[in-house]
């Protein structure tokens, strides 16, 4: 089975071709206009999908050495996401649906970040996948290909979103979070101790406290002080960050009782987390699946690999299909 995805639910245009012989392409045009606001601008979002998504499409499928009339199924982000980039991404997919007679696969965002672990490994059923990404933090418990359970979830702000935001209080260029991650690897966690929401309680995550303490302590200091110390605040709030999924991750496992884990999302690439993730693996005789860094962020390989799933399993989508923007 060939499989086209199709990925625009924020700001980068995605196109991917998965064969039976693995994915063949997953290109990836990001959106460099958002930068000097700081974060993503919808309207200019869903204008740059405009711009970009007929030719990432041609791209990709001339990187896989193949042609449409080989498709089997396109499979498209369905949500949740910003409704503006959505919209062009299904309407694009369901033209071209139309167009050729493809069968049309809608694939849930979060659902794919999960199932990107899929795509160079094989993790055993059932197992508990940690989903942290900019807009969204979950604990879910995978019982059997789309058989989910939501353990907990983040009762306001993502992890990702505490990364940027903090990282544009101390200073730094949007998206903070990657560069965040670089600057950690030289810097001391124990500089300054930012609060850890929730530790003791349950499994749901809260980072808006996170933000406003961070806010508090940059307040009194100077450009100069920030910057000499940018390294060790970037490890302090790093360790609050991944040290709370990491205590939320392991109360999981033991609830659940599930031998092994995943990360998913676009900050499973943060490589304190990964480290983690691997202890706690080693540490409770856990097998870990971490997705490939070119996958973990936004991209249409993992939207590939869920439509590929679902299309095995029968689960197809008519034109009627809708976006969706919240989960």
């Amino acid at each position: 089975m060939n499989i086209l995805g199709i990925e625009s639910s924020c700001d980068d245009t995605s196109a991917s071709v998965l064969t039976e012989d693995g994915i063949k392409s997953n290109i990836i045009a990001s959106q460099s206009i958002h930068v000097k606001f700081g974060g993503v601008v919808p309207e200019l979002a869903s204008r740059a999908h405009q711009t970009t998504i007929t030719q990432t499409v041609e791209q990709a499928i001339d990187e896989a050495n193949i042609s449409l009339d080989e498709i089997d199924a396109i499979a498209v982000t369905q949500g949740p996401g910003l409704m503006g980039s959505l919209l062009v991404g299904l309407c694009f997919a369901k033209g071209l649906a139309l167009s050729k007679n493809i069968p049309l696969v809608g694939v849930n965002h979060m659902d794919a970040h999960i199932y990107a672990n899929f795509i160079d490994s094989n993790p055993q059923f059932p197992f508990v996948s940690l989903t942290v990404s900019g807009g969204h933090t979950q604990l879910v418990h995978i019982k059997s290909p789309f058989d989910h359970e939501v353990l907990g979830k983040t009762r306001d702000d993502a992890a990702g979103e505490a990364f940027d935001k903090i990282g544009k209080i101390f200073g730094l260029p949007y998206p903070a979070g990657p560069l965040m991650d670089k600057l950690s690897k030289d810097g001391d966690v124990s500089f300054h101790k930012f609060p850890q929401a929730l530790a003791n309680e349950g499994l749901d995550f809260s980072f808006s406290g996170l933000k406003t303490s961070a806010l508090y302590f940059a307040q009194d200091k100077d450009d100069e002080w920030i910057k000499e110390n940018l390294n060790d605040l970037c490890a302090s709030v790093s360790e609050a960050i991944t040290e709370i999924l990491i205590k939320k991750l392991r109360r999981a496992v033991k609830k659940t009782g599930v031998k092994t884990i995943a990360l998913a999302g676009g900050v499973s690439a943060n490589s304190m987390l990964r480290t983690k993730a691997e202890q706690l693996a080693e540490q409770m005789g856990l097998s870990l699946h971490i997705p490939k860094l070119s996958y973990c962020t936004d991209n249409a390989a993992m939207i590939a690999i869920t439509g590929k799933m679902k299309a095995e399993l029968g689960e197809f989508d008519d034109l009627a299909m809708k976006p969706f923007a919240s989960i």
